[in-house]
């Protein structure tokens, strides 16, 4: 990880909201993101926590009808004040997607060397030749087989382990400066998800990129991530590096997704535990904290304060009103 201390994405009170039928619906509330260049920041938590529409935020890849608020720089470029034009250059050079789905990022009825090398020739003055060598160049470097013959595929040709991969070539082609991974290896069995991570971190090294990641997963997360951001309802409720909020989780969302990991076969009476209950419902939130409702620490108070952040430690913060109130009445808090 780089030790440069300006970051490359700073995202301040974040906000995305949707028109629904029910009215607004917020789906990120206040999400303060910071990345540098070489570090590796995942996004954890369940579906519909907002990991994925904040990402997608970050790319101005909603429709025109979502409200994106707050503030968004990367690489010291105002993304939410971007004009159409200023924005078909950042996608792809600056900043690059991979999706969960391969066919989302690529058309079927294409090749797909052809695809990447169009992707090259949109943004730098090269010839089809030289961009055919650029994705040539790719393909051995995320280790496809017989990777000539390959880039004359189309996508269907392939098989979920070699699209991830020609998807991770298309996503590096223009060699961006930050690498948005949303749920990438999901799809994948064990051994390929293991394989195509290891590649990442390696890719990572090579040309000193920084990596949002989102999963699910805390096993992924784990391994592939120098900080976590747990989210949950919208908002990060706890951060800091990998090893404190593994170690010494503070919010009970965290403890709740550590506990129904699995760390191997189960037994024959062994269960994982699960979260109880659901997802709130984003039209109509709960108020004060949004885990309230499934919290086994629930108290009256949680139910009528919004959590602030509170300082675990160095670079560790939480969101939690049990957890704040613990830490003001304690000697010197």
């Amino acid at each position: 990880m780089s030790m440069t201390a300006e970051p490359i994405v700073e995202a301040v009170g974040l906000t995305v909201d949707f028109a629904s039928a029910k009215g607004p619906i917020r789906a990120v509330s206040g999400v303060d993101l910071s990345l540098k260049p070489g570090e590796t920041l995942a996004l954890l938590g369940e579906s519909g926590s907002g990991k994925s529409v904040s990402l997608r935020a970050l790319m101005r890849l909603h429709p025109s009808s979502a409200k994106i608020g707050g503030s968004v720089r990367v690489d010291g470029r105002d993304v939410l004040a971007m004009s159409a034009r200023e924005l078909s250059a950042y996608r792809g050079k600056i900043v690059s997607m991979i999706f969960q789905d391969p066919g989302l990022a690529f058309d079927p009825v294409y090749r797909i060397g052809d695809q990447i090398a169009e992707a090259v020739m949109r943004h730098e003055r090269v010839s089809r030749a030289e961009a055919r060598k650029r994705a040539l160049e790719l393909f051995e470097r995320v280790r496809i087989p017989s990777p000539e013959r390959r880039l004359d595929n189309y996508p269907h040709e392939m098989s979920g382990g070699m699209r991830q991969r020609a998807m991770i070539a298309l996503a590096l082609a223009c060699r961006p400066k930050v690498l948005l991974a949303d749920e990438p290896t999901t799809a994948l069995d064990a051994t390929v998800q293991i394989q195509v991570l290891l590649l990442l971190r390696e890719l990572q090294r090579e040309f000193g990129l920084a990596i949002v990641f989102v999963t699910h997963d805390v096993g992924v997360a784990v391994e592939i991530a120098d900080r976590i951001a747990v989210m949950y309802a919208g908002r990060i409720v706890e951060s800091g590096p990998c090893a404190d909020v593994i170690r010494n989780a503070a919010h009970p969302y965290t403890r709740g997704l550590l506990s129904s990991r699995s760390h191997g076969a189960l037994g024959k009476d062994e269960r994982l535990k699960a979260i109880p209950g659901s997802p709130p419902d984003l039209a109509a939130p709960p108020p004060g904290c949004a885990f309230g409702p499934r919290c086994e620490s629930f108290a009256e108070v949680c139910g009528s304060a919004m959590p602030d952040n509170v300082v675990v430690s160095s670079s560790h913060i939480a969101r939690c009103v049990r957890l704040a109130i613990r830490n003001s009445s304690q000697p010197g808090g």
